[in-house]
């Protein structure tokens, strides 16, 4: 099966989680797990936490605006219903690039993490 459509582009992710995986305590048994990838992350990191307009994150994260919004709804999404259900949430995956530079040269790759080599 060949892949139809735009290919996509990597997600600028400026920092890996300090944490990632997040457990409910006083669950009994083993809770269900809910995934959370790496742009997902970073951006509820860009809008939520620093406060980032959608305009400036998604530039952050070399992503349009309405691709920006469509991966923090699905973040949001995704945290909420593990908060309430009482999952576990486990960040990681999807098509990223690390990088602290401003601009990133990027080349296509099969794996999920890529670093951009320092010049």
């Amino acid at each position: 099966m060949d892949n139809r459509g735009r290919p996509q582009k990597y997600r600028i992710v400026k920092q890996d989680p300090k944490v990632s995986h997040f457990s409910p305590r006083g669950k009994p048994g083993r809770p269900d797990e809910a995934l959370l990838s790496m742009d997902e992350y970073e951006a509820l990191r860009l809008a939520d936490f620093l406060g980032l307009s959608q305009k400036e994150a998604a530039k952050s994260m070399h992503i349009s605006q309405q691709t920006f919004s469509r991966i923090l709804k699905a973040a949001r999404k995704i945290t909420a219903n593990a908060l309430v259900i009482g999952k576990t949430i486990k960040i990681q995956g999807g098509y990223y690039v690390i990088s602290t530079r401003e601009e990133a040269h990027l080349h296509r790759d099969h794996t999920e993490k890529v670093s951009p080599k320092t010049q």
